[in-house]
Formats: C-alpha cells, structure tokens, sequence
C-alpha cells in the first residue's frame, strides 16, 4: 500500500467508528476469511464493526468464528439498509466491482460513507475512497494480513484473526497449489501456524465434511462431463433437477470444476449449473498454464476473475449455452 493511502485510513480509524464490512454475494472462504479477519481486528481497535453479506454463506463455512454475527442483506433487508446507512466507513472485501453483491447494490449506490476496497482480482471500478488492489496476490487474506501490518499493527493479528485469514489462504490459493502462491505466502502461513492456528484441522473442517446427498451431487457431475482431448477442454453440468434431487444446498458443487482439470492432458475447465429461481446459468471456469480464463470469461459470458479461475454467467437456456460453448471451443488457443 502507498504510503499516504496508509495514512488517510490510520485517520480514518484513529476514533471508534461504526463500520461495515462487505463481501461479494455467494460469499466464499476468501470472502468470508477476510472479513470476518478484518472484523475481528476492528472489534479489537475498539470499532464498532458488523459484516453484512448480500445473501446467506455454505454451511461449512459456518465454523469461522464470528460467522455468527454476520447479517444477511436477502433475509433483512430492512435492518441490513439501516445498518449500512449508519455506517461510518464501508470495506468491500474479495471484490472490485459493486455489481458484484448483486441487489444490495442499490444501497451502497446511496451511501455517503467513504469505501475502502481490499481486493486482487482485475480491472476494479473506481468507487473507493481508497483502494488496496493488487493481482499479484494469490488471496484477499494474505493481502488483509499486509493491510493490518502496513498500519503497524501485526502484532494485533492472533489465533482468532489468523484462523479466518489462514481459511481464505488456503481455499484461494487451492491448498497452496495455485500459480500466485509465493514465498511470502508460506512465510505468512508460518506466521499464523506459530500463533496458534490449527492448520491440520481447518483443511478437515473445509473439506471433510461432505453430505452424502454432496457426493451423490459430485458423482452425477462426474457422469455428465465431456472431454474434448484435441483441445485440451473439459465441463460439465448440473441442472436444477439434478440438484434437487441430490437435496443441493450452498456449497455442495465448491470444487468440481477442478476434477476436469485433473484429466491428464485437460488445461480448461468449465462447469455449468442451472439456477432457475435467478434464471441464469452460473459458470466456473478453470485453467492451468497460460490460458486466460478472466479474459474468456469477460469476453463471452458476462463474468470475469483471475487468470487460472474466474466465473460467469448465461441468461439462455442450459441448451443454447453449452451449444455457445462448444462451438468457441475449436477457436481456442490452449
């Protein structure tokens, strides 16, 4: 962070303040880790700080400690509009883009708060007072845990704050296996490890603790993908249907599109799930190597994100949609 950015947000919180703190709606280990992380080390400053998420967050995420506080906009609106407007100073966390909470947009839109934006994905809108943005960060944790040491506070960070940045870490960076995670990344890791933070049982809490409805789910997925070896491309589906049957709740398709990814010779990835009650088709997409799957997604399906991860969306039926996407398939360069 620059400097004198440094500076305006020490003023900014030298008093107490009532704050909120914004994930992106479908709210994930990073988004989740980073502001329950950075709310935890606001209440220690002696703020007066509430995370407020657009829409409810998966179930195994619900062991983070301070999940429990965190206000939902889509169940109160009312309460959650009133605490936004009462709000002193506004941080959005793991997004750059107000589109990205989806209706409690309309909300912020009205706020005369100054915004602080912590984030690492590309091309950020310019709605922040101050904005810490960096893509070379592998999560928006780790850059959280820089945020709290560049206000000369690290040593403020303790079991409880590294166990929500820990979370984002490892779930963003796909258990340290993904291309951004750097040396400082295990050395912050290190750091976190040595207060206290229980890294043999978080990955058990993220990961081992599926439904078996969850894994039903997971095998359907597995007997719709495709595999087309000439270009290096693999996806699936899962319509609504499927997901009913399987009794889907938030969380249970975290993950798939990277199974296509572990395909000897597959370098794309994609999965497309039907969600009828918002008429969209929602896309993950997932690369290894050089192929950019931000750029794709910008390009064709109203989405965006990393380079190696990054979503998106369709608003025509599952049909026309995949007929789109295996027709773009033989034009790429993978």
């Amino acid at each position: 962070m620059r400097e004198k950015n440094i500076q305006v947000i020490q003023q900014l919180l030298s008093a107490p303040k009532k704050i909120a703190i914004i994930p992106h709606r479908n709210p994930d280990g990073d988004a989740m880790g980073s502001t329950l992380g950075l709310y935890h080390f606001l209440l220690k400053n002696n703020h007066f700080p509430t995370v407020i998420s657009p829409n409810e967050y998966p179930d195994f995420l619900a062991w983070m400690p301070g999940s429990e506080t965190i206000k939902i906009y889509e169940k109160d609106k009312i309460s959650c509009t009133q605490l936004l407007h009462e709000a002193e100073l506004v941080f959005t966390l793991d997004f750059n883009a107000l589109h990205r909470v989806g209706e409690m947009e309309n909300v912020l839109n009205t706020l005369t708060a100054p915004f602080v934006m912590i984030d690492h994905h590309q091309s950020p809108d310019e709605y922040a007072l101050i904005s810490f943005s960096d893509v070379a960060y592998g999560s928006t944790c780790e850059m959280v845990y820089n945020f709290i040491a560049a206000l000369g506070k690290k040593s403020e960070i303790d079991k409880t704050i590294g166990t929500c940045i820990y979370t984002g870490i490892l779930t963003d960076s796909g258990s340290f296996r993904f291309p951004k995670t750097t040396g400082n990344t295990h050395r912050i890791v290190a750091d976190l490890i040595d207060l206290g933070v229980e890294n043999t049982e978080i990955p058990n809490l993220l990961f081992d603790n599926s439904s078996f409805g969850s894994l039903q789910l997971l095998g359907k997925a597995l007997q719709n993908m495709k595999i087309f070896y000439t270009n290096k491309t693999s996806y699936t589906t899962l319509t609504q249907d499927e997901l009913d049957c399987f009794n889907y709740v938030k969380g249970d398709t975290e993950g798939i599109v990277n199974y296509g990814l572990s395909i000897k010779g597959i370098d794309f990835s994609a999965i497309f799930i039907e969600n009828k009650e918002d008429k969209i088709i929602k896309i993950s997409f997932r690369s290894q190597g050089d192929f950019d799957v931000n750029q794709f997604a910008r390009d064709y399906f109203n989405g965006g994100g990393h380079r190696n991860a990054a979503g998106g969306k369709s608003e025509v039926s599952m049909e026309e949609t995949i007929r789109k996407f295996e027709e773009l398939i033989p034009t790429l360069k993978i």
